[in-house]
């Protein structure tokens, strides 16, 4: 007895005519490659050159603003790494999901471009040994 194929099955790996328009982003929020780290961030600004952040981040030098990596709206982000949004008066780290990126209303940092001890700096940690300011005697 021959066996039957359901209906509404294709039996091609040809995709339709439509799947374009249903799946835009098909890869979207997907991390490829060996080591699941997203390119580096070159075209991204840093938070001294946005003027407004200054009056927001007065404990903060001018040389720690400059360190301080703010991606550009349309960045996607990357799919388990770890963000902030200076924009957010709380400044809470999330963890991104796969369908995120960067708005025109977001100042979204990542931690993966922010050395450790800032990075300690701007979700508010206090202890001065993971700020390394420590007093070494």
């Amino acid at each position: 007895m021959a066996q039957q194929q359901k209906v509404g099955t294709p039996n091609d790996a040809k995709a339709d005519e439509w799947d374009k328009d249903l799946h835009p982003n098909r890869e979207a929020g997907k991390n490829q490659g060996m080591t699941g780290q997203h390119p580096p961030v070159t075209s991204a600004l840093n938070a001294f050159e946005i003027k407004e952040l200054h009056s927001r981040m007065p404990d903060f030098s001018s040389e720690e603003l400059k360190q301080i990596i703010v991606l550009e709206p349309g960045t996607r982000l990357q799919q388990g790494a770890k963000y902030i949004d200076l924009n957010d008066p709380e400044w809470e780290e999330f963890t991104a999901m796969a369908n995120m990126e960067a708005g025109t209303d977001n100042y979204y940092v990542p931690k993966t471009e922010v050395g450790y001890q800032l990075w300690n700096k701007l979700i508010g940690v206090e202890n001065p040994e993971r700020l390394d300011q420590a007093n070494d005697s």
